[in-house]
């Protein structure tokens, strides 16, 4: 038995422990459970190792560092995950509570397991394992863990800017996607972009009666629904000017790999969306519409009124929450400026309309060839013992692209989740042999980068 699979139990413990705290970061009655997120991944660094640990603080939630870098000459890996997670809601759709974690059928449930508590914790018990058995590590890593990525992550993004000589660094490691089927290890080589914000449509000064006022007054939401159909038709296709201009398709190589995934179309539909049919841009298939084309989705709209009973209210005025996922080789800034143009002459007279940005973040795509990815591939082969395969993700981690554009450094991304381990939905949850394996496939691949094979 291996140092790692005795040491389960205290991995699992940490893990619940870690998952107990409702750091929700979009909700700032939890702002003290976001401290204490901090604070715990601290304390598991700390007990991992590291040195120089400490709060980064700032405008925002405090960003957790932590590096151990006594290995002159090898490579230097900076190790990212975040502590906070999305809000549980609807709570009435859980079958046990979200900040209780509960185990059942070799599972883990709980808010944050898979997104991205428990696959930050992989990062760090490897390293700790590795500490633990041999004082020391094959190669150097630096920690940067945030609290602020399911709200846009702005502090670590303004903070990276800064281009400190405290992250300078070979290559990231991530650990915050998924495989692509059970017992398949998987790098993701590609992410998309996002550019998320509001239509705003005013009308009126004020609400009006419909039977007063109804065939003469503007209604904000029905030009926010004629604003949107402008922008993207019944077939998918999204008809804001010059936004397709700069889409870059995939290699046919990339694509006759995507060809040989083990994937069913009536599967997919029944068992991860749910829906009567699949949508989307005519003349591409699903991997190409959720890997490698952009999206234009409305979130939710807000208006008028949507309580019990009735009220004939015209209201004065109406919001959309959009978001637009870009591929490469797109630009965040280039797209806002297309959808605020696209918006604004869609609007109907009567009205007035403005997109408010929330967030972006570019899109990103490695070369499989990488050396980095490479090692990555080879070190997940032999954990998982079947072939490693590439993967693009329809998400979006924003912070690959500020790695890539100010520290120059491209991301390994080594996901451990499953497609249906309900990120951001009810009954959230990690398969425990990807977490363990997880952890070890992690040391396996800093040992196989640093060239020093540590025995166990």
């Amino acid at each position: 038995m291996t140092y790692f699979e005795q040491h389960r139990g205290e991995y699992l413990d940490d893990l619940k422990a870690f998952l107990r705290i409702p750091s929700i970061s979009t909700d700032p009655d939890h702002k003290g459970d976001i401290r204490r997120a901090a604070e715990f991944a601290l304390d598991m660094l700390k007990k991992a190792g590291m040195q120089n640990t400490h709060l980064i603080e700032g405008e925002g939630n405090p960003l957790v560092y932590g590096e151990w870098v006594g290995a002159p000459g090898k490579p230097t890996l900076l190790l990212y995950g975040h502590y906070d997670v999305q809000p549980a809601d609807p709570l009435e759709e859980w079958l046990s509570p979200p900040f209780e974690p509960q185990i059942r059928n070799d599972n883990i449930y709980a808010r944050g397991a898979v997104d991205d508590k428990g696959q930050t914790v992989i990062l760090i018990k490897a390293v700790e394992g590795l500490m633990k058995q041999h004082g020391r590590l094959p190669v150097n890593v630096k920690f940067l863990l945030e609290g602020e990525e399911e709200m846009g992550g702005e502090h670590i993004e303004s903070f990276v800017k800064t281009k400190p000589p405290l992250l300078a660094s070979d290559a990231a490691v991530i650990c915050d996607t998924e495989m692509f089927a059970p017992e398949m290890p998987t790098l993701c080589i590609g992410l998309r972009g996002l550019v998320y914000g509001e239509i705003h449509v005013q009308g009126a000064r004020q609400d009006l009666h419909s039977g007063v006022y109804g065939g003469a007054a503007p209604n904000p939401i029905q030009a926010l629904a004629e604003i949107i159909t402008t922008l993207k038709d019944k077939d998918g296709r999204i008809h804001i000017p010059g936004f397709y201009d700069r889409v870059v398709a995939p290699d046919p190589k990339e694509k006759e790999a995507w060809a040989r995934l083990p994937f069913d179309e009536a599967e997919y539909l029944e068992k991860e969306i749910g829906a009567k049919s699949l949508t989307g841009e005519p003349g591409f298939d699903v991997f190409e519409r959720t890997w490698a084309r952009p999206t234009f989705e409305v979130h939710g709209i807000r208006g008028g009124f949507t309580g019990e009973g009735a009220k004939t209210v015209i209201p004065a005025k109406a919001v959309a929450k959009i978001s637009t996922r870009l591929v490469a080789d797109q630009r965040a800034d280039e797209a806002i400026a297309q959808v605020s143009a696209a918006v604004a002459a869609a609007c109907p007279k009567g009205v007035t309309v403005e997109f408010k940005l929330i967030h972006k973040a570019e899109p990103s795509l490695v070369n499989p060839d990488n050396h980095f990815i490479q090692v990555s591939a080879e070190a997940m082969k032999q954990s998982f013992g079947r072939e490693t395969v590439y993967i693009r993700s329809g998400g979006s981690i924003p912070i690959v692209g500020v790695f890539l554009e100010s520290l120059g450094i491209p991301s390994v991304m080594m996901g451990f989740g499953l497609p249906d381990d309900n990120l951001h939905a009810p009954n959230e949850k990690f398969h425990l042999p990807n977490f363990y394996r997880g952890i070890e496939a992690v040391a396996k691949y800093l040992e196989m980068l640093g060239g020093v094979a540590l025995t166990r």
